[in-house]
């Protein structure tokens, strides 16, 4: 990645091999690890813009989720959530840190980023959790029937409906693939500059076989960690009213709201910086 002095390795888990890039400071018990977990059809460098920024005090580590990027799955390997999740707790425990983890989820890395919050290997390891542009799916599935069980807040639950359209044209079959590489590859490379290669191909078990294993999941466990949750008004996917009852099972919530889309944290890396460090406001 330009500009960032980068250590890379791989950490095997079950059934994959994950890009692992560690950036800045060594860990130490004073500065917590920062861990970023990228969306799709993301790989790690979409948190460049903030890497840059914290890397001169802070300990972070990005990694490609599995068959994204550099990281690759073995043959006969799964897409599961639990898999997902188990993939993350690979990393954080990897990492070593002595203070704790700080973890941060965007798009799809938010999503397993919840699911790892509600897993009790997670007690003592990870000390708050910052989500981005990804609701809980257990929360999501509560939250859309609760809409149309209230007349007035009907609205809102076709309004996301209607924003989630693209998740059932990815579960068709051939389609998706022919889209991705005669039309949407390009323009999605323009618009990130950067090259994704088959990354948005390699993805779409997220939406086939992901979403399926996390069909049946129980409601949302209580979390007691801080939780800031970072809801950009022009996301074209997600409502910002998905935020409702989050606090009815977080204990400790912050919500904040950004002028931006679905892909704000590539273009504003300082003001993401700022909130994950207020102290560089000080600093600026």
């Amino acid at each position: 990645m330009d500009l960032l002095r980068e250590r890379h390795r791989t950490i095997p888990t079950r059934g994959a091999d994950l890009a692992v890039f560690e950036y800045g400071a060594d860990p130490r018990a004073d500065a917590p690890t920062i861990v970023f977990v990228h969306g799709y059809p993301d790989d790690h460098r979409v948190f460049a813009p903030v890497l840059r920024e914290l890397a001169p005090t802070h300990h972070l580590v990005a990694f490609d989720t599995r068959n994204a990027g550099r990281s690759r799955t073995l043959g006969g390997a799964g897409f599961t959530l639990a898999e997902l999740v188990d993939d993350v707790f690979a990393v954080l425990e990897a990492v070593g840190a002595p203070g704790g983890v700080r973890l941060v989820g965007h798009d799809w890395g938010s999503i397993q980023g919840w699911a790892v919050l509600q897993d009790e290997r997670s007690h003592g390891l990870v000390i708050d959790y910052t989500s981005i542009s990804g609701p809980d799916l257990r929360h999501f599935s509560r939250w859309l029937r609760g809409r149309f069980r209230r007349p007035r807040l009907v609205p809102q639950g076709l309004g996301q409906v209607l924003r989630s359209w693209y998740v059932g044209a990815f579960r068709l079959p051939v389609l998706p693939e022919l889209v991705w590489e005669y039309v949407l590859t390009r323009r999605y490379e323009l618009t990130a500059r950067r090259n994704v290669g088959a990354d948005p191909v390699r993805g779409l078990a997220l939406y086939r076989t992901t979403l399926s294993s996390a069909a049946r999941l129980p409601r949302p466990t209580r979390v007691r960690v801080p939780v800031h949750v970072i809801v950009p008004l022009k996301d074209p996917f997600l409502s910002p009213h998905l935020v409702d009852g989050l606090d009815e099972w977080i204990e400790d919530l912050t919500v904040t709201t950004v002028p931006g889309g679905h892909w704000w944290i590539a273009s504003r890396g300082r003001a993401f910086a700022e909130m994950l460090d207020p102290s560089l406001r000080d600093r600026a």
